[in-house]
């Protein structure tokens, strides 16, 4: 894990997340939808942004955009420099494996595999060897509480331990950037609270910046800003930390 920088060198740096003009549009039969229109947003290196509004407001599309995992259709999205909508898909594909860790509401854990291995498999897209996977696995579930449950498959343990595993997984390739979908919608309050801390302490302690949707305004109080669209458009100019 990479510590958080010092506070003079995050003064200087730029944004880890910049955003000029982002649009998306979708094409349903003849008509073609706008789901974001002109996006500016800055995301800091170690912030932990909340991306809040209505259902179809297009926060999830604009979590999308920023994990590469869609294109946009105008405007300019850089992630510590680099331009992603203009990477190949074999360079955005190697782009995401090491600078991005996923988060979803469904954990996506593969049923058959302990969590060891849940976690250890975002790394055989590497030439890393064995011995260091299982290494690397161990630490990021140690990281998240879950060192004792290595050897459990996830129908083995409860809801919040398998986002813990989900957690790990994400950390498990040390990526400078979280993305969060609606990280607890599945969890009871008390263990939404748990992974919400954890998340916290990822960002307070570790220096990972995170871009979380919520539905949720007690989960949007764990992040350092909150950023709210309607329709497709900011609400409100995020004030910078």
């Amino acid at each position: 894990m990479h510590a958080r920088a010092t506070d003079a060198t995050a003064a200087v740096d730029t944004p880890l997340v910049e955003i000029r003009g982002l649009t998306k549009s979708y094409e349903r039969g003849n008509q073609r939808v706008e789901v974001l229109h002109s996006i500016d947003l800055d995301i800091a290196h170690g912030d932990f942004v909340a991306l809040m509004g209505p259902s179809g407001s297009g926060k999830t599309t604009l979590l999308n955009l920023i994990g590469g995992l869609d294109s946009p259709s105008g405007g300019v999205l850089r992630v510590d420099g680099v331009a992603i909508d203009d990477l190949n898909s074999n360079a955005l594909a190697a782009w995401r494996a090491n600078t991005v860790g996923f988060v979803f509401q469904s954990y996506n854990l593969m049923p058959v595999l302990s969590a060891q291995r849940n976690v250890e498999l975002p790394l055989l897209l590497t030439d890393m060897g064995a011995n260091e996977r299982a290494r690397r696995a161990s630490l990021a579930l140690q990281l998240v509480g879950l060192g004792e449950r290595a050897k459990h498959k996830p129908n083995e343990l409860s809801g919040g331990q398998q986002q813990r595993v989900a957690i790990a997984r994400a950390l498990v390739s040390d990526p400078m950037l979280l993305i969060c979908d609606e990280p607890t919608g599945d969890l009871d309050r008390q263990t939404a609270d748990e992974v919400l801390t954890l998340l916290q302490q990822l960002n307070r302690e570790f220096g990972k910046t995170i871009v979380m949707v919520t539905h949720d305004p007690k989960a949007a109080e764990y992040a350092q800003r909150t950023v709210h669209l309607d329709k497709g458009t900011l609400v409100d100019e995020p004030t910078p930390h």
